[in-house]
């Protein structure tokens, strides 16, 4: 039995679940939005006193997978619409910068020009610079898969590299220095 999938998820006050049996699509509505997650057909979700169960028909290695992928995803959709997911990135770098306006991001980041990035609609951005301090972004989601793709994408446009640790890295990565060239004398 995997042990993800063999846990209940417990349901928070006000967070309500519809599973439609028919399509097996789970749809999870509380304080801050709506997610819906499409299952596969034969993993069984049910919801008793509160507590909502995954089951699935046969130990295939198949069957198994599924079992906890689905049940790690419904926690996250039910963890996400009572608290929300949060994600913090830390720009280092001598005149690295980043402002936030609306659904558009502007990053200075090096390069010849600035880089403006449209966040989608469901994610909310905040920027904060403090003199002496690396700036900080701050993405707010309901959807963890939304969140950690759009993170990704703006940690690609300058990954920390392994000698001065310049680029953008999420607060509390540990970037492992190369001790770079050394004299032989």
């Amino acid at each position: 039995m995997s042990r993800i999938g063999k846990l209940p998820i417990a349901l928070p006050k006000g967070v309500e679940i519809n599973v439609d049996e028919k399509s097996n699509l789970v749809t999870v509505k509380g304080p801050l939005g709506e997610l819906k997650q499409q299952v596969d057909p034969e993993i069984k979700v049910t919801v008793e006193d509160g507590q909502i169960h995954v089951q699935r028909p046969t130990d295939q290695k198949r069957h198994r997978s599924l079992h906890g992928l689905y049940r790690a995803l419904i926690n996250n959709m039910v963890k996400g619409v009572s608290e929300g997911f949060t994600v913090q990135q830390q720009l280092v770098g001598v005149a690295y910068k980043a402002e936030s306006a609306g659904q558009l991001l502007t990053l200075s980041l090096g390069y010849s020009h600035n880089l403006v990035f449209e966040l989608p609609k469901e994610i909310s951005v905040e920027t904060v610079s403090e003199k002496g301090k690396d700036p900080i972004i701050t993405l707010k989601c309901i959807d963890k898969q939304l969140l950690g793709q759009v993170a990704n994408k703006i940690r690609s446009y300058r990954k920390p590299e392994p000698y001065k640790g310049k680029g953008i890295r999420f607060v509390g990565e540990v970037v492992r220095k190369k001790a770079g060239k050394s004299a032989d004398k």
